[in-house]
């Protein structure tokens, strides 16, 4: 079975674009498929990256104009100054770690609606009821927002060292077993075709 890391921010824009699309190209091809959430400013930080707001107004603009277009592409709403963002990450990314860890529901459904919460609902993905919303939604048990802190603080900073490991840059972002990277929800199809040559 071909194994497939996933790390994302729940504040990426471009991760709320990509869906539920990495499950289902996981689910085609019979690979497994791991989140891996990660602080996106700390990979900027180890990795040569600008935050947004620090970037040349050029680059900001574009940023706003590429989001746009590709939501209109995929169909999705998007609003592009949403209300609370950035908010903090780590409590979504936690109950995510924590779900996984669980079972019992469905994570990318999870993954999405956190995502969705932010950038086409104007929720706040800090708020402790919106992440339990997020996680009943999906069929876990909503108490994991708050049962899976300890767990899911270790396992975000070390999701942080695997991604610098593993020539991870940006978000979002999907590591092969076999080192193969793919970054951006732009090249889901070249992952796509990638797996396939691996089954065939």
């Amino acid at each position: 079975m071909a194994a497939l890391d996933f790390y994302f921010s729940t504040l990426s824009p471009f991760t709320y674009l990509a869906g539920t699309r990495p499950w289902q190209i996981a689910a085609r091809h019979g690979a497994s498929l791991t989140c891996k959430p990660l602080d996106i400013l700390a990979l900027f930080a180890r990795t040569g990256g600008t935050p947004p707001g620090e970037r040349h107004p050029a680059r900001q603009q574009y940023r706003l104009i590429e989001l746009e277009r590709q939501a209109a592409k995929l169909g999705l709403p998007i609003n592009l100054k949403p209300a609370h963002w950035p908010a903090n990450a780590a409590p979504s990314a936690y109950a995510i770690i924590a779900a996984q860890q669980a079972g019992g529901g469905d994570i990318g459904r999870l993954v999405h609606s956190i995502l969705r919460a932010c950038w086409a609902e104007d929720r706040d993905i800090a708020d402790g009821a919106v992440i339990r919303a997020c996680l009943d939604g999906a069929g876990f048990d909503p108490a994991l927002a708050d049962s899976g802190l300890l767990a899911g603080a270790e396992s975000y900073a070390q999701n942080l060292e695997d991604a610098v490991k593993a020539g991870v840059f940006g978000a979002p972002f999907w590591v092969m077993a076999d080192g193969a990277r793919f970054w951006g929800q732009d090249r889901l199809e070249d992952l796509e075709t990638h797996l396939a040559g691996q089954a065939a």
